[in-house]
């Protein structure tokens, strides 16, 4: 440091650019007092309070990283990858020679690594045909693991070839339980067989697959506690079998799913790599030879629209980018159109390219924990850690992974988040791009044949599908009353509204009269009226009059309710119950 500078303090700011708490209080409940979240005689304070947002485990996310978020935090969970992530895609298919055709393109575009989904692995042969086995690793995703396992071995004997090391035969029937809905049984030998080929290959064998709680609407710490009850049941096992703790741990994967939530998927994993040391540490593993937690991330699949599915890159892209600064070790980007069907290849090549664009142009991976040292994502870091060991302890209190599925107490409590995040989505609170907000009727969508890979998973805007699904045939006349200045805000608010239901709508155009919005009205059931409270004040109450007698049977405001009207749409309703009242109408 230079000029008498504390050598002890790097100071990033001169002077007169650093400010303290209390400036940012003021600064933000300004902006707040103009929006009408705060009001005049409300402290500046209570800015903290009106911006931090809780996550469906309840933890709290500060609206800004301080240094006090960490003053009782010893961090943990940074990245082990060094370097580039792998990038693995999913192999899928009815078709033998289409998944290896598909396959061989996905290699030759960059692809380092294989998921590939199979019955029991009596089509590996031709599906691995000139896929060269010691370069690109192979996890298998099976119905028959032992038998998939034994089919990928045989091979990789004929090829003459060794699988790479980071391959792995794929053994988690726990996972296969949960996402057929049936509760496990004991699958031990499953897992012992699976796992006791794998070590005579020098591969992993065994995965603990937290997608499969995931795609049930499970949150970041019910998928982190499932994701360690579930190892731990495996771990039992191994060791039970005779094989060394240090050694069964290394045969272990984790896959994780990744959200456009970046930050809460960024700690996610972090988090998962604390607590599996963690359990390792009290199982009394060897502390000379920690072994790393090796993680797979996938780009969640509920997250994923069927409508304006193009949306989905972005959502792909910002999964990735938090899967790759939380130290993923294989990513893997589901296609934009996976929703639809059987991804093409468009959506295959758009799906890698994301990792290729984070990785070679972004050089997310020249860091080796992006993310370490934020205020923020520390704190999120040790509270879903936190979170996810509370979520372990209820699951292991039950009597294990399967007794909790079996008397259904954990799935009771993801059914509890999934209501709580429905019931966000259905108050727009929790938007959805292309599906609650800014939908575009009449869209032609990209036509998919069906996916064998993709099972039961209940997207979060899967109440929104269904009414686009079945659009009504009647229309709702949109009333604009005034000038474009007076409706366009209202107008345009129910308009997006409405669409998000699948409700089209009939525009008067701007009109100063209730003479010209009757000669514009042509029968529809339902009228929306849109316009500025003084023009409500002044005719609106005559509007609706005008338009009943002229046969609508039903009156909306766009706003705040009103007397002269039967419902309302406005920032904060129910959007899903509002549309399913209009649509009533509308049939």
């Amino acid at each position: 440091m230079t000029g008498g500078t504390d050598a002890t303090h790097l100071a990033l700011a001169d002077t007169e650019d650093q400010h303290g708490r209390a400036e940012w209080e003021a600064a933000a409940a300004d902006a707040l007092r103009k929006a009408r979240r705060l009001g005049e005689d409300d402290p500046d304070s209570r800015a903290w309070a009106e911006l931090t947002h809780t996550t469906l485990d309840g933890i709290d996310l500060s609206p800004l990283g301080t240094p006090g978020l960490v003053e009782d935090l010893q961090t943990a969970g940074r990245p082990t990858r060094a370097g580039a992530w792998d990038i693995r895609v999913m192999t899928a298919g009815t078709d033998p020679a289409a998944a290896n055709e598909a396959a061989l393109v996905d290699l030759d575009g960059g692809v380092s690594s294989l998921w590939v989904a199979t019955a029991d692995g009596s089509e590996l042969a031709r599906v691995l045909t000139g896929v060269l086995l010691d370069l690109a690793p192979v996890v298998l995703d099976a119905e028959d693991p032992r038998a998939a396992a034994t089919a990928l071995l045989d091979v990789a004997e004929e090829h003459g070839q060794d699988l790479h090391a980071d391959s792995n035969l794929g053994a988690d029937p726990v996972a296969r339980a949960v996402r057929a809905g049936a509760v496990p049984d004991d699958s031990a030998a499953d897992v012992v067989a699976t796992a006791e080929l794998a070590r005579k290959a020098g591969i992993r064998g065994v995965v603990v697959d937290a997608t499969a709680v995931h795609d049930l609407g499970a949150s970041d710490a019910q998928e982190l506690g499932y994701a360690l009850a579930v190892a731990a049941t495996y771990l039992r096992a191994l060791t039970g079998a005779g094989v060394p703790l240090e050694e069964a741990a290394g045969l272990v994967e984790f896959r994780f799913a990744a959200t456009d939530e970046q930050f809460p998927t960024i700690a996610k994993l972090r988090a998962a790599r604390r607590l599996w040391a963690r359990m390792l540490e009290l199982s009394g593993a060897d502390a000379d030879h920690a072994i790393a937690q090796h993680q797979h991330a996938v780009t969640s699949r509920p997250m994923m629209t069927r409508y304006d599915p193009y949306v989905n890159m972005l959502r792909g892209t910002v999964a990735a980018f938090a899967a790759g600064v939380g130290g993923a070790d294989a990513v893997t980007v589901l296609p934009f159109d996976s929703t639809l069907g059987q991804p093409d290849a468009f959506g295959r090549r758009i799906a890698r390219n994301v990792s290729h664009l984070l990785i070679e142009e972004s050089h997310l991976a020249a860091v080796a924990d992006p993310a370490g040292g934020s205020y923020a994502v520390e704190r999120l870091t040790d509270d879903l850690a936190a979170a996810g060991w509370a979520e372990l302890d209820r699951i292991e209190a039950a009597g294990g992974i399967g007794a909790a599925l079996a008397d259904g107490s954990l799935r009771s409590r993801i059914d509890a988040v999934v209501a709580e995040r429905e019931t966000a989505i259905a108050r727009r609170q929790r938007p959805l791009t292309g599906l609650t907000e800014f939908p575009a009727l009449g869209e032609d969508l990209p036509q998919r044949t069906g996916d064998p890979a993709v099972g039961d998973v209940r997207a979060y805007g899967a109440a929104f599908e269904e009414l686009r699904d079945t659009p009504p045939d009647q229309h709702v006349f949109l009333a604009t009353l005034g000038t474009i200045a007076q409706h366009t805000a209202r107008a345009t608010f129910a308009t997006n509204l409405l669409a998000a239901g699948g409700i089209a709508v009939d525009v008067a155009g701007a009109t100063d009269g209730v003479d010209a919005l009757v000669a514009a009205y042509d029968g529809q059931p339902v009228v929306c009226l849109a316009g500025a409270d003084t023009t409500y004040e002044e005719w609106g109450a005559e509007a609706a009059a005008a338009l009943r007698e002229a046969g609508a049977r039903r009156v909306i405001v766009a706003g705040k309710p009103a007397d002269h009207a039967d419902d309302n749409c406005a920032l904060g309703i129910d959007a899903l119950d509002f549309l399913r009242r209009t649509r009533e109408v509308l049939s």
